[in-house]
């Protein structure tokens, strides 16, 4: 079985801690912590500690090449899945299927820009919803007007105002698409910069923290608002 090769960042120091060391169960060399032994490509517990960009062996960055991300994850599942170690050592048995669980949930979140952005922020040791109470004034009222349009629609289902309430949530469906997107690329541009350095890491938290709330809410209200036209 073929060894991946190591990914730059992790040759560069950018992964694992350089002074963190652990002994492989099986030909007792002592490696830096990876899914395989350098030495004799035996599989290897990946430490608790490890985030999920190093689960996956990638630069710790917020931009990501989603296409290579991919890629990486079913290398990493192919040589990592279950099938291939029952028949062999506990520790290998028990290593595949607790990184194989490691890797699915890195990928499912890395993936999504969103759940990405979440994420980073409980790296930097914060969630979303600590000290960001506020929804945008704008949205707010955006969020009362929809949701009493929505309320008059139901009950207007059977009579002939119904048809009018669907052109205008119609309407407003489509807006909230194009809030959503260009909340994207302003999340796109908050990655850029973390990735950049330099800026204040406080300025930049607050900044990412008030794109995904208001992408929460959106999102929500876009749910209910497709729900209601399907109604």
């Amino acid at each position: 079985m073929g060894s991946i090769p190591t990914p730059a960042a992790e040759r560069e120091g950018a992964m694992w801690s350089a002074s963190e060391r652990i002994i492989c169960w099986q030909c007792g060399a002592e490696h830096a912590p990876g899914p395989f032994c350098p030495a004799c490509d035996a599989i290897q517990p990946l430490p608790d500690q490890a985030d999920y960009f190093q689960v996956l062996g990638v630069r710790r960055r917020l931009l990501l090449d989603t296409t290579a991300l991919q890629k990486r994850y079913y290398e990493l599942h192919r040589r990592l899945h279950p099938d291939l170690f029952q028949t062999g050592p506990q520790q290998a048995r028990q290593a595949s299927v607790r990184n194989t669980a490691a890797v699915n949930r890195a990928y499912r979140t890395l993936r999504d820009p969103i759940d990405r952005g979440l994420y980073w922020l409980t790296l930097q040791g914060e969630s979303l919803g600590a000290g960001n109470k506020q929804v945008p004034p704008d949205l707010a009222a955006l969020v009362f007007e929809l949701q009493e349009h929505l309320e008059e629609l139901r009950a207007a289902r059977q009579g002939n105002g119904a048809v009018h309430l669907v052109e205008e949530l119609t309407a407003a469906h489509a807006e909230l698409i194009e809030r959503q997107n260009a909340l994207l690329e302003q999340l796109e541009q908050n990655f850029a910069r973390w990735d950049a350095g330099g800026a204040a890491p406080e300025l930049l938290t607050r900044e990412l923290k008030g794109i995904l709330s208001a992408l929460a809410y959106l999102g929500t209200l876009i749910r209910d608002v497709e729900k209601g036209l399907e109604t």
